[in-house]
């Protein structure tokens, strides 16, 4: 699995659509086909490179201080995602991926940022939203 890691790319799988929602989070997908402009030269000036290879599962996390304050929270909210999605890997279609957190986890109810209850809640969140997206593809 390769990750996003310019803006570009996170741009143009965001502008792909939503395939799957839960309460906090949001799944994106681009779907990259041998004559996708996202296959094309990123500008005139890097004319070999393209932003994405069709052949590669490509997958982002977007986790905003909006939604998450904390850097430790931030950081392990990522890790989950990335860690579950290398369970769904095999099951995803090659396409460009991007994992956004969209509202915030109670404070009040998870008071650690880093706490096993925050980490439970969010993997079993990211496997229903995982789960939903491949039965889609």
């Amino acid at each position: 699995m390769q990750r996003l890691k310019t803006r570009p790319q996170f741009q143009a799988a965001l502008a792909g659509g939503t395939v799957s929602r839960t309460p906090h989070f949001a799944l994106h997908r681009l779907s990259l086909t041998e004559n996708s402009p996202q296959l094309a030269p990123l500008s005139a000036c890097t004319p070999s490179t393209p932003l994405f290879h069709p052949q590669d599962v490509w997958l982002g996390a977007m986790v905003p201080k909006r939604w998450a304050r904390r850097a430790v929270t931030r950081n392990t909210i990522k890790r989950q995602i990335y860690a579950i999605s290398a369970q769904f890997e095999v099951r995803l279609p090659c396409a460009a991926h991007v994992v956004r957190l969209r509202s915030d986890f109670d404070r009040k109810q998870f008071i650690s940022a880093t706490s096993t209850l925050l980490k439970q809640a969010v993997r079993l969140e990211l496997e229903q939203l995982f789960e939903h997206a491949t039965n889609k593809s």
